[in-house]
């Protein structure tokens, strides 16, 4: 099952990327993705370090990225093109779908575990990691199982161990191990064992998202603890595979400005180094990941620099970079819509219909046909067509050329960020006018109330667009004929996260009659530049 999009072209980075994490002197700094790469797991085969990570309502799903140092990371594919079951995800779900998967490489091939709070485990394989993927195969049905983590011991037998999420299962804070088939095409026992309960050690709360590994004679589980926005990361061993296990904190935010500094994985380079690659929580930027520096004391890992406890590191800020030599690499951003597939950086509010879109129609341009979708009105954000991608740094700037064509009463089209409480500008047909409109949804929850100021009652239906991204999320509108003199659209919105993850941007066509003659929005291109 192939991912449905292009190579994506341009990753190298011009100096004018919003976000670099290469330094260009030997040394990187954190976070290395600024994009919402949220529950980040890595390994590495060979040469290459391979990282996927959640993707909850956005589909496609599972992205897939590669880099050669840890540090300058190329989004290659997605391993999920469409979420099953595939009519539940028709609909925007926000907040649902995948949650932390788990990536690893065994017997020749790829392989993520992936959950799904509502239907259960997920598995997908690859021989190659930028696919073909299989077809999902549900290995553990159940609401609230979450967090899965494999492991193939040494003697043939393989465990899958995983978290409880308590809004669906009514429980939390427990590690519940599984036998399974060394195929993982069935597990081998119905119930599981706990073998780390949270609920048992002084001060723990919300203990998720382990990874599962083995090395010199110990079973290690890498855990965050305490939530994602002020967590820390624990690591439990056992010289058996069932327990009992020890624990330690080997990592919190200690004296830096990273709050939450937890889940992820341990990846050990070529020359023998150890890493640790983790998220940040950092609201409408999504968890931004980080890669950090590991040593071992006593058979404990300590992770980033020292910190004020003894044996508890601290992230780190810069650092030398764990493999040296490669040029600096950013996940595309810009798309000039002159190819034959979206560039891999774009995702839908839900699953897509290729209907919606179209880039042959008009030759280096996107259109985007307009969707009736009466859940959207009053509410944009529940359109599945969105197409969106992710925040790429704390301070950005937006340029896109729309046009709508043939409009009808009430369709409405434009540039937006979306998240609960989101901010678009765009064109309006209203009263036998196209208008641009700005519109602000308030206050951030699960649903806001739209507010639309009427900014031209008399518009152009070609407009350039422009939306800037300013320290604190706060993203600001201006518009423009001639794409020289632009002019302020309403106020400056401070934008929310959405549900679980990071705030999107991108672009949307909407409507209200159903079984008019569809209209639709060309969109010249989108260029996203440091400001």
């Amino acid at each position: 099952m192939a991912s449905g999009h292009a190579a994506s072209p341009g990753a190298k980075a011009n100096g004018n990327e919003p976000w670099v994490a290469d330094l260009g002197d030997g040394r990187y700094k954190n976070p290395v993705l600024h994009a919402d790469y949220s529950d980040p797991d890595a390994i590495r085969v060979g040469d290459t370090y391979y990282m996927t990570s959640s993707s909850f309502n956005s589909a496609p799903g599972l992205p897939l990225l590669e880099s050669k140092d840890m540090v300058n990371w190329e989004l290659v594919g997605h391993a999920l093109p469409r979420q099953v079951p595939l009519e539940h995800f028709a609909r925007a779900r926000h907040g649902d779908g995948v949650w932390a998967p788990c990536l690893r490489y065994h017997d020749g091939k790829f392989w993520i575990f992936s959950p799904d709070p509502d239907f259960g485990v997920y598995v997908v394989t690859a021989e190659k990691f930028e696919g073909p993927w299989s077809e999902p195969h549900l290995l553990l049905p159940g609401k609230g199982i979450i967090d899965p983590t494999p492991l193939w011991d040494d003697d043939g037998k393989a465990y899958l161990l995983h978290g409880w999420a308590k809004s669906r299962a009514g429980i939390n804070n427990l590690l519940t191990l599984r036998r399974m088939a060394p195929d993982a095409s069935r597990l081998l026992d119905s119930e599981g064992k706990t073998v780390i309960d949270g609920n048992k050690i002084a001060n723990y709360r919300t203990l998720e998202g382990p990874k599962f590994y083995k090395a010199n004679g110990w079973y290690y589980v890498f855990a965050p603890a305490g939530g994602v926005e002020d967590g820390w990361q624990a690591v439990f061993r056992s010289r058996s595979v069932e327990g009992p296990y020890e624990v330690r904190t080997v990592m919190d935010k200690g004296k830096t400005p990273i709050n939450g500094p937890h889940q992820g994985a341990w990846v050990r380079a070529q020359d023998g180094s150890d890493w640790f690659i983790h998220f940040q929580d950092k609201g409408a930027y999504g968890r931004v990941v980080h890669l950090q520096p590991m040593r071992w004391v006593d058979g404990w890992p300590v992770i980033g620099e020292d910190g004020p406890t003894s044996g508890i590191g601290q992230p780190v800020l810069t650092y030398k970079k764990p493999v040296a030599g490669f040029p600096a690499k950013v996940p595309a951003t810009s798309d000039e819509f002159d190819g034959r597939t979206l560039g891999l950086q774009w995702q839908w509010n839900a699953n897509s219909d290729p209907r919606w879109f179209s880039l042959t129609e008009r030759p280096g341009m996107l259109r985007l046909r307009t969707q009736v979708v009466p859940e959207a009105n009053g509410y944009v954000r529940a359109a599945p067509s969105i197409l969106s991608q992710k925040l790429p740094a704390p301070v950005f700037v937006v340029n896109t050329h729309v046009q709508l064509n043939d409009a009808n009463e009430g369709d409405r089209a434009g540039l937006i960020i979306n998240a609960m409480q989101y901010a678009w500008l765009g064109l309006r047909k209203s009263g036998g006018a196209t208008q641009l409109v700005y519109t602000t949804c308030t206050p951030a929850k699960v649903r806001c109330t739209e507010a639309s100021t009427v900014v031209l009652p008399q518009a152009p239906s070609s407009l350039y667009l422009r939306m800037n991204m300013a320290e604190g999320a706060n993203a600001s509108f201006s518009y423009s004929t001639d794409n020289v003199h632009f002019t302020p659209a309403g106020q400056p919105l401070k934008i929310s996260k959405g549900r679980w993850v990071g705030a999107q941007m991108g672009l949307f066509s909407v409507g209200e009659q159903p079984g008019t003659r569809p209209s639709s929005l060309n969109v010249d291109y989108f260029r996203v530049t440091a400001r």
